[in-house]
């Protein structure tokens, strides 16, 4: 399959420790030879993985790594944030990937959660066109939504702020995708998004990633990853099938790309990415011909 009109990138989540950086840095260097479009980096509820973040994302941009950092207002205020949209700038980021995010633990009830549309706004005010803006988008809708037309509706607002594009929250079934892209477009979006997608690991962190994010695990696919009991290995090995058909229907349905969540390791991208012919070549195409 021709993929030279698509976007490939790659999501990653910051160290928690010297070591931990250094591990991740070599992960990196690795996924990097893979030619992704860019890689983003995680940000802690509430900004509680800030300086983490930061210096993850300093360092990837020193070494001529496209990063997007995630960003939230969660519990600060806008100089804190402005002062840190200014840093990633100075530092060479192009591309933030702005989220409502999460206040950390303990916290609910004493901030209210600004929301992406105001933080999409925020940034476009304060450094106008420099930086291609990443927003989140759910087709299973996020599971604080009044209701699916006001979830998209809600996705529109980020879009008119000034994002430029979306990543999914990850899926498991194509036709929620495809059918959410049907909606969104009925609303007058036109902007990409693309497919976030998440590798079938281990059952029980899977099960819970889903419950907690809204994520719909289809009752055939729980079962049979259920059913795998104590057998890692056969289980990853059908869930690298399924994530590759998954992706292959995603890309020849019309899909811009895909976003894809390494789990800080190498293999889950690398291995998908060779099952679906990804070169480098056409890893790095340019969201805005997708």
């Amino acid at each position: 399959m021709d993929y030279s009109d698509k976007q490939f990138s790659i999501e990653i989540f910051p160290p928690r420790s010297p070591e931990g950086k250094t591990k991740l840095t070599d992960t990196v260097n690795q996924l990097n030879t893979l030619g992704p479009a860019f890689f983003s980096c995680t940000y802690g509820a509430g900004g509680t993985t800030r300086e983490t973040t930061k210096d993850m994302v300093s360092s990837m941009l020193a070494a001529g790594i496209d990063t997007a950092p995630h960003l939230s207002f969660g519990g600060d205020g806008e100089n804190t944030i402005l002062t840190l949209i200014n840093e990633y700038k100075d530092a060479g980021a192009k591309r933030i990937v702005a989220l409502r995010g999460d206040l950390p633990s303990g916290m609910n009830g004493e901030r209210e959660l600004i929301h992406a549309d105001a933080l999409v706004r925020f940034i476009r005010e304060h450094t106008g066109d420099h930086f291609q803006i990443e927003v989140a988008a759910y087709p299973e809708i996020h599971p604080e939504a009044e209701s699916y037309d006001a979830d998209i509706q809600f996705l529109k607002g980020k879009f008119e702020a000034g994002a430029d594009s979306a990543i999914t929250q990850y899926f498991f079934d194509p036709d929620a995708y495809f059918y959410f892209l049907d909606a969104c477009q009925a609303k007058g979006i036109t902007q990409p998004i693309y497919p976030g997608i998440m590798p079938i690991l281990n059952y029980a962190n899977i099960a819970r990633f889903s419950a907690n994010c809204g994520a719909d695990i289809p009752r055939w696919l729980d079962k049979k990853l259920s059913a795998y009991g104590d057998d890692n290995a056969s289980l990853q090995a059908f869930g690298v099938d399924f994530i590759t058909q998954m992706c292959e229907h995603l890309l020849a349905g019309g899909a811009p790309g895909l976003h894809c969540y390494s789990m800080n390791s190498v293999d889950p991208v690398s291995t998908l990415w060779h099952n679906l012919g990804i070169n480098t070549a056409c890893a790095s195409a340019d969201s805005t011909a997708a």
